[in-house]
């Protein structure tokens, strides 16, 4: 199996905000007018846009949020988990990985407006993913909260948000 160096370089990934490596691969060409979309927008969005990312020994994608609903897809590399809280405080975890017979998925969805943060399951070893996004990502719509921020609005999940802020 390659290592993440070999994903990094042949991907040409590059550092990402919330930790990690990526790189956009795909923007559709046409766009949804801001007129056509809730409120939460900005501007115009591409319809779709994706990514690679990836997640090694070294990194984690620290808990962040975006307007639009994200679906991330396994490719390479050891299993990871995503975590997330919604607006009204619950948490959830899910399993992105190839295992399906013990619970993890080839694909999971993030909704809209989640607090979301993810690590390798394999400490010693690294994830490469997609991210597709739709309405198409843009990053006036990326929020990445400080620890106190979010210890705020949800003091019952402190112990995972400790794991995946900075202070």
């Amino acid at each position: 199996m390659k290592n993440a160096e070999y994903w990094v370089e042949k991907l040409d990934l590059e550092v990402h905000p919330e930790g990690g490596f990526f790189k956009e691969i795909y923007r559709s060409e046409e766009t949804i007018s801001k007129e056509a979309l809730p409120d939460r927008f900005s501007g115009e969005r591409a319809f779709s846009t994706s990514i690679f990312y990836l997640l090694d020994k070294n990194n984690i994608s620290m808990f962040h949020r975006i307007n639009q609903d994200e679906i991330w897809h396994f490719y390479e590399g050891t299993s990871l988990t995503i975590h997330c809280i919604t607006p009204d405080g619950l948490y959830s975890r899910s399993i992105l990985g190839r295992d399906i017979q013990n619970g993890e998925a080839l694909q999971v969805v993030v909704e809209a407006g989640c607090y979301f943060a993810a690590e390798t399951n394999n400490k010693e070893s690294f994830s490469l993913v997609g991210c597709t996004v739709s309405p198409g990502f843009d990053f006036e719509d990326f929020e990445l909260p400080g620890r106190e921020e979010l210890m705020g609005a949800f003091p019952q999940h402190a112990k995972i948000i400790k794991s995946f802020t900075k202070p």
